[in-house]
């Protein structure tokens, strides 16, 4: 196995990857541009339906469980280990 070729290629590839991410992102604000200038949440085009719909999550404010309640912030953290693949 040629590393070398293989870690040209992955870069290579992720350029391609990246460039096709901001292509995607222009058409998506170009279609969100519409549809708040048409005041809709969802639309039909063709046989598409897009939905570009607001939603609400709740979630614990971890910063202020800790400046209040660090014995309880601490005794319910956990922590975990994970990998991160790089090359730059």
């Amino acid at each position: 196995m040629d590393l070398k070729a293989k870690i040209h290629e992955w870069k290579k590839l992720r350029l391609q990857l990246d460039e096709l991410q901001s292509a995607i992102d222009v058409i998506e604000d170009t279609i969100k541009a519409e549809m708040t200038s048409l005041g809709v949440h969802e639309l039909v085009v063709d046989i598409f339906k897009v939905r570009w719909t607001p939603v609400t999550t709740t979630r614990i404010d971890t910063k202020a469980l800790k400046e209040e309640l660090p014995d309880i912030a601490t005794r319910y953290s956990k922590t975990t280990e994970s990998r991160r693949f790089t090359i730059s």
